[in-house]
């Protein structure tokens, strides 16, 4: 969870927008979005640890060079813009070759990991359809700490998750997985990296029991795809979770991650097209003429095909190898300290450029120490299950890491000096949402968010004042200490019996 980002003064709404009568001047219209751009968060300093991944000014402008020249292709039609059709395979070819891909090795470059996942999720399901005709409700087995997207993909495809709980390390139970896999199954998805601590999922032994099983196995890739192999080859022992592995049917890796390309752009590849087929959409009797489409959506903008293509290139090996040790000195830096303050730990055992620390019984509360950095101009992560601040390093980072590490120790002294900061800022909103059993309540007061930012005539909402208005804010202020400490102990014997229940 992110913490919305301070837009600074102005309406919650104003009245509504509308098209002006005469066009604007051009440097008129440029100065006006460079000043509203201003009170977005100050990522190319390395103040974020999510979101945008930074390598540099002129590659900025290199992928901003390469979008332009492209800025109104469309891939919607591959004959018309047959150069476009050209840098999408040469995309994937050179992604196949980075995760050990055979000479059968397809994919396709899609708008970001969410779609990636989405149209594999809808393509196993319809491959299912054609070799499995007896499923009525298909499943998917997969991890806890599987992204978000699947749940998103489940809810659109008439999809059932199974999740499957993960170890102290945060890597999926294999034993338990295997047992979760039916007749009716459709896939099973595992993580390189999760995205929650940073963790990779145990591939090889997973793709094993696929392979018994006869069910394909996607990995997603999205956060490691294309920072895993660079960093293996700079001699970091990781294991194995690309297509060298049998049984891994296909991977997800985003592009405008640690490929440094620009937003929004992502690889889906399949071991080979006898299941890729499967995600193509066609629409025969169209009286506007036959449509087909390779992905979710039709229009496929060309500007972040060309971006992603300048960046594979511009970058090159031994770029990517810079810029990968850089990230990972980071986020090797974070670990090593989090492990001399007192009362932190590192959450999982992860390998490479992701990094996630709670507090251990007894250390100060790790959502109020998130808020004591955002008063020093961080902007923060938070995760739940267990709660922790969750830092994605980037090459960015490497100059900045010694600023940030100061202030998280600073902070962690600040809260354990004054406990009384935990009933402040949005500590105890976190807490809660991260605590309470009834998960729809949570979503609920989200919900109400979503309405409050999307609600007609708003155009700078105050989000963080939103999120009072919904249950968990009500509940919160009336009965907030009471209901934190219940929770507390509500938390210590859930892992209690977690505990028991792995003995």
């Amino acid at each position: 969870m992110t913490r919305a980002p301070n837009n600074g003064p102005g309406p919650a709404s104003q009245s509504r927008a509308r098209v002006p009568d005469h066009g604007r001047d051009a440097d008129e219209l440029l100065a006006d979005l460079a000043s509203r751009k201003q009170r977005d968060t100050d990522w190319k300093r390395g103040r974020v640890f999510s979101l945008v991944y930074h390598a540099g000014e002129g590659h900025d402008r290199l992928l901003e060079r390469a979008h332009a020249l492209y800025a109104s292709g469309n891939l919607l039609n591959p004959m018309a813009f047959q150069s476009l059709r050209g840098l999408e395979a040469e995309i994937t070819q050179m992604a196949a070759e980075l995760f050990h891909g055979g000479p059968d090795t397809v994919g396709a470059v899609t708008s970001g990991g969410t779609e990636s996942i989405l149209v594999a999720m809808a393509a196993y399901r319809d491959r299912a359809r054609k070799h499995r005709p007896w499923i009525v409700r298909p499943e998917v087995v997969l991890p806890i700490t599987a992204h978000p997207a699947f749940d998103k993909a489940a809810h659109y495809f008439g999809v059932r998750l199974k999740k499957i709980a993960v170890d102290d390390d945060q890597r999926v139970d294999v034993a338990a997985l295997a047992r979760a896999i039916g007749r009716q199954t459709i896939a099973v998805v595992v993580s390189a990296p999760q995205y929650a601590h940073g963790v990779i999922d145990p591939v090889a032994e997973v793709a094993a029991v696929c392979v018994r099983a006869r069910v394909p196995l996607h990995v997603d890739a999205c956060v490691g795809g294309f920072v895993l192999p660079w960093i293996e080859q700079l001699g970091r022992a990781l294991p194995r979770w690309d297509f060298r592995v049998p049984g891994v049917t296909s991977i997800s890796a985003d592009l405008h991650k640690y490929a440094y390309a620009g937003k929004g752009a992502s690889v889906l590849l399949w071991r080979s097209m006898a299941d890729m087929k499967h995600q193509f959409f066609v629409a025969a009797d169209f009286p506007g003429g036959i449509y087909v489409s390779p992905t979710l959506i039709g229009t496929r903008p060309g500007g972040p095909i060309a971006a992603a293509w300048a960046a594979l290139q511009g970058v090159g090996a031994d770029g990517y190898r810079r810029l990968s040790a850089a990230a990972l000195d980071a986020a090797d830096r974070v670990r090593a300290a989090v492990a001399t303050i007192d009362g932190l730990q590192v959450i999982g055992d992860s390998h490479a450029t992701i990094v996630a620390f709670g507090a251990k019984p007894g250390g100060p509360d790790i959502y109020t120490v998130a808020d004591r950095l955002e008063t020093r101009g961080w902007s923060v992560d938070r995760s739940q299950s267990p709660a922790a601040i969750h830092l994605t390093c980037t090459a960015n980072h490497q100059a900045i890491i010694d600023d940030y590490l100061d202030d998280l120790r600073a902070a962690c002294a600040e809260v354990r000096a004054d406990p009384s900061l935990k009933q402040s800022g949005s500590a105890p909103m976190y807490g809660m949402m991260a605590k309470l059993p009834l998960r729809g309540m949570v979503k609920q007061s989200v919900a109400k968010v979503m309405e409050k930012m999307y609600a007609p005539g708003v155009v700078v909402p105050d989000v963080n004042a939103s999120a009072s208005d919904g249950v968990v804010g009500k509940v919160l202020e009336r009965y907030g200490p009471q209901l934190d400490a219940a929770l507390d102990k509500l938390t210590a014997v859930r892992a209690a019996l977690t505990r028991r229940r792995r003995k």
